[in-house]
């Protein structure tokens, strides 16, 4: 089991200059680091890879897509459009090592049709998720979609959702992530989601229930750290929390305040983290 920490904290495009950042993250004890990809070429995602290589590091991404990129859509030329920004996801994950691609790109970010989901949204989501996984084994990489909260997301909200999801496209270089966070709000149990998913599960966000330090709030984590060891789970365990640095960003996912100093996220939350799974 690896753990990671996701660079959102402080920034939604990782550059040179927050290099520091990431030396201090290694230096913590992390095993690797989180990118979102956002922007930029294959050169600028190289150069990362190769720092990140050198930090002996280990890297995952986060995928998202734009409403005019939806792959749930009822247009083809708009699922196509989303299928191409996948394929752009691995291009660049490739450059930089990634190993996972998590998020909720199985539709579009908070973008909602105001009826529930339909079964022909989600049979486009299958099909267009089915040929990113093909391209995504050439890669090496393995996607991991993410049911996000009803207030982030309709198309997939819990674990038995996105358990149907990944039996549907039935690939391996397709499986599926957990988040706490979103877990804590649309689930009944940590554990029974987890064990739910379990089958299928390739990457998982340790989040507190306000996005804050990991063991702070009121997420179960007795319930998460002790279901985790029972289906012998060996992927990463990515600390996922947010900050106001970047106000566009913040205001996309709705954050109107830090829920904690970025420095105890990342020492205490790693902290807890080894203490639970040693528990």
């Amino acid at each position: 089991m690896k753990i990671g920490m996701n660079m959102l904290l402080w920034t939604n495009h990782v550059t040179e200059q927050h290099f520091p950042i990431v030396e201090k993250i290694k230096a913590t004890g992390y095993d690797g680091i989180e990118l979102f990809l956002g922007e930029g070429n294959e050169s600028h995602y190289s150069k990362l890879g190769s720092f990140f290589k050198s930090q002996e590091l280990g890297v995952t991404a986060v995928a998202s897509l734009a409403p005019e990129e939806n792959i749930a859509s009822p247009d083809l030329k708009t699922r196509e459009a989303g299928l191409e920004k996948l394929k752009w996801s691995i291009d660049m994950s490739a450059a930089s090592n990634v190993e996972v691609i998590c998020g909720p790109f199985h539709s579009s970010f908070a973008y909602f049709t105001r009826q529930p989901p339909t079964l022909s949204e989600r049979k486009w989501s299958v099909e267009m998720l089915q040929k990113a996984a093909e391209y995504a084994e050439s890669a090496g990489i393995i996607l991991a979609p993410e049911a996000l909260n009803r207030f982030e997301c309709y198309l997939y909200n819990t674990m038995a959702d996105l358990k149907t999801l990944a039996e549907q496209v039935n690939h391996p270089s397709l499986g599926a992530m957990y988040d706490s966070h979103h877990a804590h709000i649309e689930e009944k149990s940590q554990a029974n989601a987890l064990k739910t998913i379990a089958p299928h599960l390739k990457h998982v966000h340790i989040s507190e229930n306000d996005r804050g330090t990991p063991g702070s709030g009121q997420v179960h984590w007795e319930e998460v750290f002790s279901t985790l060891k029972e289906i012998k789970y060996d992927g990463w365990l990515t600390i996922e929390a947010f900050s106001t640095v970047i106000p566009e960003f913040a205001n996309a996912i709705n954050v109107w305040r830090d829920f904690s100093p970025s420095e105890e996220i990342y020492t205490k939350g790693l902290a807890f983290i080894k203490k639970g799974m040693q528990g």
